[in-house]
């Protein structure tokens, strides 16, 4: 093994594996359960040397019952508690839930939807579908939505996510065999969310959000593998839409919540952390089941909240491409989430809760939990990338199942803070820029804009790179950005 070269205190501790892993013998720190092991590249990790997210992968290492490695994904950033692109997976009996583990969006996910149509067919008027489309899906900070629920009707949301959207007429069951779950987490706890959260977020299903949040238009610009990307629906030059969002002011408040109540009594379990942030209670303890039970109620909010926006995409194209243009969901992936799983771990076949935060499933073609559909394939993993330059559709593998509990990357990653990116940036500067890459830009607000330049980000091409080197999945399609919606 060798040691890396960056002039960083890195360089006495992390042992290179190879061109694609980076490991933190688990003796670097004291109470470090398991080793930790960042998927990366010589290219990538050096962007990380710098921030905390490599010292917050280490100290998740050092939470209770935690089995096989702590893991983070070549887009690994620093977050809260957990580094956002961290994994790990809990023994049930001896292990924690960790909200940081999970995150503030609890369910941010992406869906990818296809349609009949090639980007022939929409190039005369681009402009006019970005403006419908903007128009159509409520966007911003705190935004309401035009849907308005009762508390009982929030109740039905909470546990019945997806699948409920569809019973009120907005999608149509096929969405739900798509979908990450069938949509709904069926643990749910909806009296396990406050008052304050079903207030927070309550007004807001529908909705899309700001910060990283958003709506694209991309055209299929170039296919990778013909089989998969046939059995997802997908062909060269054709129109998709996709959708990142989460269970917005509602699952941020449940992460908030949990974070407080778990922080007094931990000392109760005798669990003393490295970080505070990584606030947790035993999966098994009442602290820990309540977590679980909101946090699946906030994903269901998620579920259904991207199926709603899919029916408002879904309108707006039947009105400007005639009642007959059908879009078809490919897949609806989450990336902040919780869940219980089998996997094998050092040999064992065991359950696990797997902590997701910022990481996406990528389970391989035979998993149980996929759909009929999926299950000579494996499931599609939707990677997006930034608003201008691509995103990727993948297919996990089984070496994903073996090392990283089918676990792969979310995104591009951040480079750069949200302050540091709209630094001297002007929205029009940014919406000229991209108008100059064939991307059309509409925004609620500025900062929606200048946060979020593609240069805030590692380039997508780079991180799906070191994810398909790494053997964790295999690339499908690639999907270029011509129109973007944004908070």
């Amino acid at each position: 093994m060798t040691k890396l070269r960056s002039n960083t205190k890195w360089d006495n501790i992390i042992e290179v594996i190879d061109q694609n892993r980076y490991m933190i013998p688990r003796h670097y720190k004291y109470g470090m359960n398991v080793d930790a092991m960042i998927f990366s590249s010589p290219e990538l990790i050096k962007h990380v040397l710098t921030d905390l997210s490599l010292e917050q992968a280490a100290n998740v290492a050092t939470l209770p019952g935690i089995v096989g490695k702590s893991l983070a994904m070549p887009d690994m950033h620093q977050g809260y508690g957990f580094p956002i692109g961290g994994v790990a997976g809990m023994d049930p009996e001896t292990g924690v839930v960790s909200p940081g583990g999970v995150g503030f969006d609890i369910n941010c996910g992406v869906r990818l939807i296809s349609s009949p149509l090639s980007f022939k067919d929409v190039e005369s008027n681009l402009d006019e579908l970005v403006t419908a489309l903007f128009k159509a899906v409520p966007t911003g900070a705190g935004k309401d939505g035009r849907i308005h629920l009762s508390s009982r009707e929030l109740d039905a949301v909470l546990k019945g996510g997806s699948k409920w959207a569809v019973k009120e007429g907005y999608g149509i069951n096929a969405d739900l065999e798509r979908t990450e779950d069938g949509g709904c987490l069926p643990h749910a706890v909806e009296t396990a969310v406050t008052e304050r959260a079903r207030k927070r977020g309550g007004s807001q299903l529908g909705t899309l959000g700001s910060g990283n949040h958003f709506l694209e238009v991309d055209v299929v610009d170039q296919i990778f593998d013909r089989e998969a990307a046939e059995a997802f629906g997908l062909f060269d030059q054709q129109i998709c839409f996709m959708v990142h969002c989460g269970s917005r002011g509602l699952g941020h408040q449940v992460c908030t919540d949990f974070v407080a109540n778990m922080q007094p009594v931990m000392k109760r379990y005798d669990i003393t952390l490295a970080d505070r942030e990584l606030a947790c209670c035993p999966i098994n303890s009442p602290e820990g089941q309540s977590y679980l039970g909101a946090m699946a109620a906030a994903a269901n909010f998620a579920f259904a909240n991207r199926q709603c926006i899919t029916e408002w995409i879904r309108k707006v194209v039947r009105k400007l491409y005639g009642g007959s243009t059908n879009l078809s969901l490919v897949y609806d992936v989450a990336h902040n989430m919780a869940k219980f799983e089998n996997h094998t771990v050092d040999g064992k076949d065991m359950r696990v809760l797997v902590h997701r935060k910022g990481a996406t499933r990528a389970f391989p073609a035979g998993r149980p939990e996929l759909a009929e559909m999926f299950r000579k394939t494996g499931q599609p993993v939707i990677i997006p990338g930034d608003m201008g330059r691509a995103s990727y559709v993948l297919v996990g593998t089984e070496q994903a199942l073996k090392e990283t509990f089918g676990s792969v990357c979310h995104g591009a990653g951040r480079l750069m803070s949200r302050t540091q990116a709209r630094k001297n940036r002007q929205s029009k500067d940014v919406i000229a820029a991209l108008k100059a890459r064939g991307v059309i830009a509409k925004a609620s607000t500025r900062e929606g804009l200048t946060e979020e330049v593609p240069e805030a980000y590692k380039p997508i091409d780079d991180v799906v790179r070191a994810v398909k080197d790494a053997g964790l999945a295999r690339p499908v399609a690639r999907l270029k950005p011509i129109g973007v919606v944004k908070g």
